[in-house]
């Protein structure tokens, strides 16, 4: 009798814990995505030539910058990080933190020479403990100064 008892327990864990598993998948489910949208001042970019002279794979881009509010009025915090060339005059794989007065926002993913470029969130700290998602990173204007970046919070 003991040991179909504690089978019916050990049963009953596991029922218990797949169905708090699933009520927690499906609270984040159901969640409303947060957007949060800044504008960074590329001020501070530098490339160091890491190979051959020029734009070659493996040529380090490095950045402490300031960040605005949507309509590029207050300034709400900063960013800093560094990329890799990947592939010359087309991408580089980057990662930085975005630093607010209520917390950080960690990205990973690639940055394109031309258009708008889509890095994962891979974490944050403070009001962003638990952030997920994904950031839209788009140019503002062909001179490399400004870009918007579009947080799209899960």
């Amino acid at each position: 009798m003991p040991k179909s008892g504690t089978l019916l327990s050990f049963g009953l864990l596991a029922v218990v814990g797949i169905a708090a598993g699933d009520l927690m998948a499906a609270g984040r489910a159901t969640a409303a995505p947060q957007e949060l949208i800044f504008t960074e001042h590329a001020a501070t970019d530098t490339v160091t030539d890491t190979g051959a002279s020029g734009d070659t794979a493996g040529d380090v881009l490095t950045f402490a910058n300031e960040v605005f509010d949507a309509e590029d009025r207050n300034r709400v915090g900063s960013d800093q990080g560094m990329c890799v060339r990947t592939v010359p005059g087309k991408a580089w794989e980057c990662f930085w933190t975005l630093s607010l007065a209520s917390g950080q926002i960690t990205v990973d993913g690639p940055f394109y020479d031309s258009g708008d470029s889509v890095l994962a969130i891979t974490g944050g700290t403070g009001a962003f403990g638990n952030a997920q998602g994904d950031m839209l990173l788009t140019p503002i204007g062909t001179e490399g100064n400004a870009y918007r970046f579009t947080y799209r919070l899960l």
